[in-house]
């Protein structure tokens, strides 16, 4: 892919989630097991990170396996596993050389020892990454982080967002405090956040493609961008305004003046 032509963005860059939906349905459209969608959609993953950082991503979260997702046929989810340790197996080298760093979000107490191995050492590999943060999400439940994360809160006396983020980064192994979201896209026609970064996702931009990941392409990740740049984004100020908090003017005034 060429070197995108996207107006300048802040330094930080974007943060962008996907919902990477339609992998089972695109496979039994074409009379194929539901596997081989998913495999189709790893291969699509591989190309969508490799694209990410021209289009000024920094941070990528893919939702690859929500907890809802282990009531799904036994073969279907074993399948998926063998796929996620082979991915990241075979994905480590391309990572580190691409400068790409990878962390796993989700619990790890239901996932395999040879798994965990995997995990621990792709994380280990791709830890001097500095061009792009991959997050994959995998056995992933955006309430069950939070209720953690508040679980974890009992007991102060004065929580904050920030305080709060840093809870919930903790609560899905995140290893750093939860950032908000610029960008969520989901695919496969759905329009839905599924339990996917609810918390982070408050001020989100969403962009939802009828495409099915597997027919998903780097294109169409630059297009959602585009889209988003677009959009203007206000937080709940009026456009043109400073973004003065005026509450407190308000309170002493009695909400009298005009």
């Amino acid at each position: 892919m060429s070197q995108s032509t996207l107006r300048p963005i802040d330094p930080g860059g974007l943060r962008v989630g996907i919902i990477m939906d339609g992998n089972g349905r695109w496979a039994q459209a074409r009379g194929r097991p539901r596997v081989a969608g998913h495999r189709a959609g790893a291969r699509v993953a591989r190309r969508i990170v490799e694209a990410a950082p021209d289009l000024g991503i920094s941070v990528l979260t893919l939702y690859a396996f929500s907890s809802d997702n282990w009531r799904r046929p036994t073969r279907e989810v074993r399948s998926l596993m063998r796929l996620f340790r082979a991915y990241l197996r075979t994905e480590v080298r391309t990572c580190v050389e691409r400068g790409v760093r990878l962390r796993i979000l989700g619990r790890r107490d239901r996932l395999s020892a040879s798994l965990l191995a995997a995990i621990r050492a792709a994380e280990a590999a791709t830890s001097g990454g500095q061009k792009l943060l991959l997050r994959v999400a995998l056995d992933y439940s955006a309430r069950d982080a939070i209720v953690e994360a508040a679980m974890r809160a009992c007991g102060r006396e004065r929580l904050t967002r920030e305080s709060f983020a840093e809870l919930l980064g903790a609560a899905m192994n995140l290893g750093e405090a939860s950032s908000d979201l610029d960008l969520l896209i989901r695919t496969g026609g759905e329009q839905r956040l599924s339990d996917f970064l609810l918390w982070e996702s408050a001020y989100a931009e969403l962009v939802f493609s009828p495409r099915m990941w597997p027919d998903f392409t780097p294109a169409e990740l630059e297009a959602a961008v585009r889209e988003y740049h677009r959009r203007e984004r206000r937080f709940g100020r009026v456009p043109g305004e400073s973004g003065r908090e005026a509450w407190h003017e308000v309170c002493a005034t009695g909400g009298d003046r005009e």
